[in-house]
């Protein structure tokens, strides 16, 4: 039997998936507490040992041929990035879609001229990588040149992925040169005015991460057992998503569609559409959104998370999803423990409804920042609505993963939370959008399959993803 074994290093669990490549079906998955802080294959070793066992319920495991082993990584908090570029507006906001869309967690962004004291404070920042960016070709030049001037003055001892005007790129590569910086050079994430271009600098962040960060998360040792660390999770998972709603040449896709992926840390937004205005009174104001559209709301996780998702939604949102019987619970000491125990797992009726409560927070939270955004307009024509981002009203599926969607008895509930609302009408959530469920974590491994059988990881999606 040819099977192929894809595998998560998750920030909390690792997660192996068994794919019979002769059947096209998941032959087994197993997981296991991740062990970043010793050594990572002790948690693998210990998930491979029950993939072992699952399997032999079916077939005998020395009967298997393990035909590649891949993985994509999120462990220790995965990539962590700030973006640089010449106004927040534009190479700013185009670099920050870049870096997300990539699988990396912005810690912030700078705008125009850098001075010591934000170099200072990029310094003493937890970073594993740069985006430089800044200027349209053949447009301002002088901000990123400066840039890489204090970025080199500093002795910045961070990969740095330039992804800004090519008329300045033969003087920051001698600048970089004379410093011994690490950089990597791509095309410019925005070549012309409100013009993104985000593929380029996506694919040199992946790259990155493969040669650099996998070893500096002490990950080595990883690649003695498997054929390579492909991607991080979230690009992964944005891979599954995009090939899913595309299809292939030989594979019809889904169409458009949205995943909410709930995690203890963060919760992440996958949209895959133009998300063009659906009426003729909504003019596109800013930049064109990417068609694959990756959001981070670091602030609304179910764990580490917890008391950032309190701070920003408030008591009283909380309050307003939790069922009637546990309305007298103290939501802010609910939060700390949570908080202070990260691998908690519900095991009361109460538990399960408090997690469900924050991740109906977390999903209206997180979709309403992702969504476009409407703003009233007056014209000598009436009325019109600049919108800001992407019009996902219409879009026809959203997929939930993440343990407390699919753990959950209502999965649909948690996700309707984030759907539109007559009282919210300038937030262009979907409308009535059909629910699928990620039931048996497929998607990062999809992601990774589809490198290789991007026909087979479509089938096996429509196969695995469990309508409700």
């Amino acid at each position: 039997m040819n099977v192929y074994l894809a595998i998560d290093f998750g920030s909390t669990y690792t997660k192996l998936t068994a794919i019979d490549l002769d059947n096209e079906t998941i032959l087994a998955t197993a997981k296991d507490i991740t062990t970043i802080e010793d050594n990572i294959m002790v948690g693998f070793n210990k998930a491979f040992e029950k993939l072992k066992f699952e399997i032999n319920k079916i077939v005998d495991f020395n009967s298997i041929n393990f035909v590649n082993k891949t993985a994509c990584s999120s462990a220790a908090g995965g990539l962590k990035m700030i973006a640089i570029g010449l106004v927040p507006e534009l190479t700013t906001e185009a670099a920050k879609k870049s870096a997300l869309g990539a699988g990396a967690r912005v810690i912030k962004t700078y705008a125009y001229e850098l001075n010591h004291k934000e170099l200072e404070e990029i310094l003493n920042t937890p970073l594993d990588i740069i985006l430089l960016a800044g200027g349209t070709d053949g447009g301002n030049k002088e901000c990123i040149i400066h840039n890489a001037k204090m970025l080199a003055e500093h002795n910045v001892k961070i990969p740095i992925v330039v992804a800004g005007n090519k008329s300045a790129i033969d003087e920051i590569e001698s600048i970089f040169n004379q410093a011994g910086l690490d950089y990597y050079i791509t095309e410019n994430v925005m070549p012309f005015f409100n013009k993104l271009n985000v593929d380029p600098s996506r694919e040199e962040i992946r790259k990155v991460f493969m040669s650099r960060i996998v070893e500096a998360k002490g990950m080595k040792s990883a690649e003695e057992f498997i054929q390579g660390i492909l991607m991080p999770t979230p690009a992964a998972v944005l891979k599954a998503a995009e090939i899913l709603a595309k299809g292939t040449n030989n594979e019809e896709g889904l169409g458009d569609l949205i995943v909410v992926d709930i995690g203890g840390a963060t919760t992440d937004i996958h949209s895959i559409a133009k998300g063009e205005p659906t009426k003729p009174s909504m003019i596109i104001k800013g930049l064109i959104e990417p068609y694959a559209k990756r959001t981070v709301e670091g602030d609304l996780g179910m764990r580490y998370s917890a008391l950032a998702l309190l701070e920003a939604s408030g008591e009283n949102k909380i309050k307003h999803y939790l069922d009637s019987s546990l309305k007298d619970t103290d939501i802010n000491k609910s939060c700390q423990y949570r908080h202070e125990h990260i691998k908690m797992t519900p095991q009361t009726d109460e538990e399960f409804k408090f997690d469900e409560a924050m991740a109906k927070v977390a999903t209206e939270l997180a979709m309403t920042r992702h969504c476009g955004e409407l703003e009233c307009v007056y014209t000598p024509m009436g009325t019109m609505f600049n919108l800001t981002g992407k019009d996902l009203t219409e879009t026809p599926y959203v997929i939930g993963t993440g343990g407390v969607i699919v753990h959950s008895e209502n999965p649909s509930k948690i996700l309707e939370s984030g759907n539109f609302k007559e009282e919210d009408p300038i937030h262009l959530k979907p409308v009535n959008p059909k629910f699928l469920i990620d039931k048996s974590y497929i998607l990062s491994a999809m992601g990774l399959l589809a490198q290789e059988y991007p026909d087979m990881a479509i089938r096996i999606m429509k196969k695995y993803l469990v309508k409700v």
